[in-house]
């Protein structure tokens, strides 16, 4: 029988934390594509993802080697792999009890081998993981261990920057509206001013 993980004590937080960012469910971004090429490139796999976990889903922020968007969240690596503070690494899910039976091993894409670093957050929270897949079983060197573990700091460092880039815009959204509010309440000010002098506004 496939083991479920269970969530963690903290896991309405960490759901929190990976909402926070507002990237679930947008389109792809180069910036994602690229650190995905790398990591398939860097671990030699046909297939390679960054994936984030919500309450009941992973979703693919990139992918390469695989079309689906997501997959539920009973079912996903990667919702095992949020729970390691390492690399998590299935050198052959067919001598692994956990995943033997998982539907992802038995059928498309067939995944014999998987490895995933967790997106950790500067609170601690596992957001998700960039993660390589192969339909053989392998290991990886400590190379690609380490390259994987620094793409997953990249991977977090981009949607710090997305997310800053988001919250620039919307404050300057909000300025743009309070100077024009401000410029209308001048305005009255001025018309109000010139009907009590008698004067017409210019």
């Amino acid at each position: 029988m496939m083991a479920i993980p269970m969530p963690s004590k903290n896991e309405a937080a960490r759901i929190a934390a990976v909402q926070k960012y507002a990237i679930l469910d947008t389109e792809p971004e180069q910036a994602f594509d690229d650190l995905v090429l790398l990591a398939s490139f860097i671990c030699n796999t046909p297939i390679a993802m960054i994936s984030l976990v919500d309450e009941h889903r992973q979703w693919f922020k990139s992918k390469m080697g695989i079309s689906i968007p997501e997959t539920p969240r009973e079912i996903a690596f990667c919702a095992t792999a949020i729970r390691q503070p390492d690399v998590f690494v299935v050198p052959d899910t067919l001598n692994d009890e956990r995943f033997r039976n998982n539907p992802l091993v038995t059928a498309e894409p067939k995944i014999r081998f998987y490895a995933g670093a967790p997106l950790i957050n500067e609170d601690g929270y596992a957001l998700g993981t960039i993660c390589v897949i192969d339909r053989s079983p392998r290991e990886l060197d400590s190379s690609q261990h380490a390259a994987l573990k620094a793409l997953s700091r990249q991977v977090l460092a981009q949607m710090e920057l997305r997310r800053n880039l988001i919250l620039l815009k919307e404050a300057l959204i909000d300025r743009t509206k309070e100077e024009h509010e401000r410029q209308r309440e001048l305005l009255k000010l001025q018309q109000t001013l010139l009907r009590v002098l008698g004067l017409r506004a210019p």
